[in-house]
């Protein structure tokens, strides 16, 4: 876990003032703790049964490509708005520092399908709780989600109950 850890850079003041932002680009351009990490992270999930990935642009595609094709799942695109050429379905969500919204096509998530929410970060839980939600408005099924890292201290994991959670690293503050 050492040299996954290693690898994520803190950056302060960035996306804006007071906060501590955990870069994971260093992780990703090194060859041998990015494929760690993906196997970290295979491991941790391999356990739960589900049909296919859902994961937010972008830095949670980098991950949740990944765990896709190790599971021999499908991926389904979590994108901002206009990105899509298709009919969507959205969610709405806040960031400690902003707000968005994520779309996926409407017909990406069929009654009953189980599916892997893979991010990059937790923080406050809003983009994960917006996947979660797109998953259940369209009918599927949340069986778990998924981080490279999680800011233990901003509580996001409340925001997820009573979806199992699993995070590969923590940091308190």
């Amino acid at each position: 876990m050492q040299e996954i850890e290693r690898h994520v850079r803190e950056v302060p003041d960035f996306p804006s003032p007071g906060i501590s932002f955990k870069d994971i680009t260093p992780l990703i351009e090194d060859g041998p703790a990015f494929h760690a990490a993906v196997d970290r992270a295979a491991a941790a999930t391999a356990g739960i049964d589900y049909d296919r990935v859902l994961s937010a642009e972008a830095r949670g595609f980098v991950f949740g490509t990944a765990l896709a094709y190790r599971a021999r799942k499908g991926l389904i695109l979590a994108r901002k708005p206009g990105k899509l050429p298709r009919e969507t379905i959205s969610a709405s969500y806040d960031l400690e520092y902003g707000s968005n919204t994520l779309h996926v096509h409407a017909d990406s998530i069929r009654e009953g399908t189980r599916v892997l929410v893979v991010d990059d970060l937790l923080a406050t839980g809003g983009t994960a709780r917006a996947m979660c939600q797109l998953v259940e408005n369209a009918g599927g099924v949340v069986a778990g989600v998924a981080f490279l890292v999680e800011l233990t201290f901003l509580n996001g994991r409340e925001r997820l109950a009573p979806y199992p959670v699993t995070s590969l690293l923590t940091y308190d503050a």
